[in-house]
């Protein structure tokens, strides 16, 4: 088999940690075919002053949908919920951490009003703004080590990511806190893959093989909330959806930029109900907008 993927080190580890599990199951090698997308050749703008659907996806699923390559391997919270009609999610593989981690050299507490911190996350903004931190906000794009370094180096003070992706590059020492999901609520589907094929590819019912179901059932809630609303970057949105004691809890939050709560609603249901769990925060969340 053959996977497209981004070059970036992040997306070659998710890659590898993906072939890594395919090789458990089937024994065979799979290649690797690095394809540029848009999002890679853009590092001036912030992702929510543009059309940002399949900014970082678009180009890998047209080799997929091309056939140049047999699957691709996505940040699922970089996925459009309007997917090409002749491409599929067929497996969502166990969930790395959904939650956001400040990068500093300073205590949350210890930066204040002034204090730089980097981000191109309207969400994130929104949220500092939320908990009345008055920061002198500056976009910063690039890779993880980039943007940890433009910290380390003083040129910013801060910046807030993704935990997944510093635990998948093995760059946990560089996180000076996680937040709880509840104090900044993460993007719909952070921390999660998604394999992507041809719905009439013959190499499905082992890419399937991959999906980790309770992790599926996660992600399928929140991204049903954008599916539902048809919005991506352009409105701070969090959303988290967990299992426990085989009861699925759905909770979203809409900000404005300026951090006041729109709407926020909590749901509980069972593990099935994930969509239609989905459905219903985005219908009446939809009535903010």
């Amino acid at each position: 088999m053959i996977v497209g993927t981004r070059g970036s080190k992040l997306a070659l580890a998710q890659t590898d940690y993906i072939i890594q599990c395919l090789y458990n199951i089937t024994n065979k090698k799979t290649d690797k075919n690095i394809i540029k997308t848009k999002g890679d050749k853009i590092t001036n703008s912030q992702l929510y002053n543009m059309d940002s659907k399949g900014l970082f996806t678009r180009e890998l699923d047209k080799s997929v949908l091309e056939e140049e390559v047999d699957f691709a391997v996505h940040s699922l919270k970089d996925v459009p919920t309007e997917l090409d009609e002749d491409l599929e999610i067929v497996a969502v593989p166990i969930r790395e951490s959904p939650n956001e981690v400040l990068i500093s050299n300073y205590k949350w507490n210890e930066l204040n009003e002034g204090s730089t911190l980097g981000t191109s996350s309207l969400r994130r903004e929104a949220f500092c703004n939320y908990h009345k931190k008055e920061f002198e906000l500056k976009p910063i794009r690039g890779n993880i080590e980039t943007r940890i370094k433009k910290v380390t180096e003083g040129e910013l003070d801060a910046t807030i990511m993704a935990e997944a992706g510093l635990n998948r590059l093995n760059l946990k020492e560089y996180i000076k806190y996680r937040f709880p999901v509840e104090y900044i609520m993460p993007a719909a589907g952070q921390g999660a893959l998604a394999i992507i094929t041809r719905k009439d590819s013959d190499k499905k019912e082992t890419l399937s093989k991959l999906n980790h179901f309770f992790s599926h059932q996660e992600v399928l809630a929140e991204k049903t909330i954008l599916k539902e609303i048809g919005v991506g970057c352009q409105w701070p949105i969090g959303a988290i959806s967990r299992i426990k004691d085989n009861k699925l809890e759905l909770n979203s939050i809409l900000l404005s930029k300026e951090g006041e709560i729109l709407y926020n609603k909590k749901l509980k249901g069972t593990i099935k109900e994930a969509e239609t769990m989905g459905k219903q925060i985005g219908k009446s969340m939809s009535e903010y907008l």
